[in-house]
């Protein structure tokens, strides 16, 4: 199967077969010296190919003969690849010797794995974070997911860094990290975090950051999750999945729209973005072989939760901590809005009583405390009844609670970070509010 470069774009080359055409989703080769990958994007009329480079290999020219290889993007999968870090080619970008090619199986990042029918639900299990605020509103559940959203600077990374760092250092599972258009500086230090802390040997992390072009940082998230059903399936390991940035990911898919001529949604985004996030979403699932347990950073543009892409992501997920600006400018670290954080999780049937009768009365309170807030900023807090007044201080007192130093921050603050248990959280809890 051969074909003739006959158009250059930008990313976009369209080139023509006149006999076998690839199919969607093959890797082709530019005859060039470079070898320079291109990846089929979809079949024109005609015999002809709309591909994408890759790599944005500048050595391109018309009438470059173009060979198929019958394989999709492939990367190696295997035990060698844990503490290491890759591209969404599966490249290494640590630095560190290639991997032996005669140790490691190759998988197809597009290719979704088939499902099974006779998979029952376990019975929910729940993963202590150390970190009071998730482990109380939020519940870290067993293969579910849990998203973290906020505007720029507000700490979702931090946080993120916090959890891999937590739940890592028990070592269960393995820790799959996807870094999607994120800043490069930021997946440096979550590099050296782990490696000082001795987690990368439970690690394994895939980075296309935002200097990389948006058809390698749409892929990456697509690499990471085929080397986590890997393990799930052909290892049956459990698995926990971090993501930074999944907004970042819909960015990245929406320039590619762009660069394709595709015609919007209402909302601006690519026609496709609910099948975009959809597919990426369910393959973030569990099965007979294991679990993957995901967290999901979601960037909010212009702090507008009503944003479409970030309701459509939001719908995917189980549990939803909501970082505000407002709160981090108070000096509140995590700087959670306790009012808009949610979680489908927070049932009897899988906190118990105790916890759940305890988030219905901090809820109550801290509902109160917003309502509470516009009066007293007009008549003052000693004009307010006994009760009132009562109430408001032991909001104040639950809102300082889940203030907590992070132990990813020790090194710039100075300040040990904390880990409660869940039992220490709902005491804490309880001793304010009964």
């Amino acid at each position: 199967m051969n074909g003739v470069v006959t158009y250059i774009s930008d990313l976009i080359v369209r080139v023509q077969f006149d006999d076998q055409s690839p199919r969607v989703g093959e890797l082709l080769i530019v005859d060039n010296g470079k070898n320079t990958l291109l990846l089929v994007d979809h079949l024109e009329a005609g015999g002809s190919a709309l591909c994408l480079n890759v790599r944005t290999e500048k050595h391109l020219q018309k009438g470059m003969s173009v060979k198929g290889t019958k394989k999709g993007i492939e990367i190696p999968v295997g035990d060698a690849v844990i503490g290491r870090i890759f591209d969404a080619l599966g490249s290494p970008m640590d630095g560190l010797p290639a991997l032996e090619e005669k140790d490691l199986e190759r998988k197809d990042i597009l290719k979704i794995p088939g499902r099974t029918s006779n998979f029952t639900i376990a019975a929910p299990e729940i993963l202590e974070t150390g970190i009071k605020v998730i482990d109380f509103f939020t519940p870290f559940i067993k293969g579910r997911k849990i998203g973290i959203i906020g505007g720029a600077g507000v700490g979702k990374t931090v946080l993120t860094m916090e959890l891999i760092n937590n739940i890592a250092q028990s070592g269960k599972g393995l820790s799959f990290f996807a870094g999607i258009g994120e800043r490069i500086r930021e997946g440096h230090e979550l590099y050296q975090t782990l490696k000082e802390n001795d987690l990368l040997k439970n690690t394994c992390m895939f980075f296309g950051q935002m200097n990389e072009n948006p058809i390698q940082r749409a892929l990456i998230a697509m690499a990471a999750v085929s080397q986590a059903e890997y393990f799930r399936d052909d290892k049956n390991k459990d698995i926990l999945f971090f993501a930074d940035n999944m907004y970042r990911y819909v960015q990245a898919k929406n320039e590619l729209a762009t660069i394709l001529g595709q015609i919007p949604s209402e909302g601006g985004y690519e026609a496709t973005i609910f099948s975009d996030i959809k597919i990426l979403q369910d393959r973030l699932s569990s099965n007979e072989h294991g679990s993957i347990t995901s967290v999901q950073t979601i960037y909010v543009p212009a702090d507008d939760l009503s944003d479409p892409a970030v309701q459509m992501i939001q719908h995917e997920l189980d549990s939803i901590v909501v970082l505000s600006r407002k709160v981090a400018e108070q000096g509140i670290r995590p700087a959670v809005d306790l009012s808009k954080t949610t979680s489908s999780l927070l049932t009897p049937a899988i906190v118990g009583d105790r916890h759940y009768v305890l988030s219905v009365q901090v809820q109550a309170l801290l509902q109160k405390y917003e309502s509470l807030k516009s009066i007293i900023a007009i008549i003052g807090e000693n004009e307010l009844s006994t009760t009132d007044r009562a109430d408001y201080a032991k909001a104040k007192k639950l809102i300082a609670n889940f203030t907590q130093n992070m132990h990813v921050m020790e090194k710039y603050t100075g300040i040990k970070g904390d880990f409660f248990s869940r039992e220490q959280t709902l005491q804490s809890i309880e001793e304010i509010v009964t």
